[in-house]
């Protein structure tokens, strides 16, 4: 099963944000709570953090501007133990 790593709102007229720098690499396993990506909005510079243990899928590539609410990467069960 999979979960997407989404654009959180960060504050009440932010309505998109740029994607700065994947922490990640694509097809790396991560953890829940782990920051996997820095993004700006005009606000602020936040890290986002996984919302599952798993593998990191990226969806959306660095330098993007990115709509709130919209997927920016997906993590993936990690069956592998």
């Amino acid at each position: 099963m999979k979960e997407y790593i989404f654009l959180p709102k960060m504050g009440l007229t932010t309505t998109e944000g740029t994607l700065d720098k994947w922490l990640k690499k694509d097809g790396e396993i991560i953890k829940k709570g782990e920051a996997v990506v820095e993004v700006t909005t005009d606000k602020v510079t936040t890290t986002i953090e996984s919302p599952k243990d798993g593998i990191l899928q990226i969806l959306k590539e660095e330098g993007e501007i990115i709509k709130i609410g919209e997927p920016i990467g997906e993590v993936i069960d990690n069956d592998v133990d």
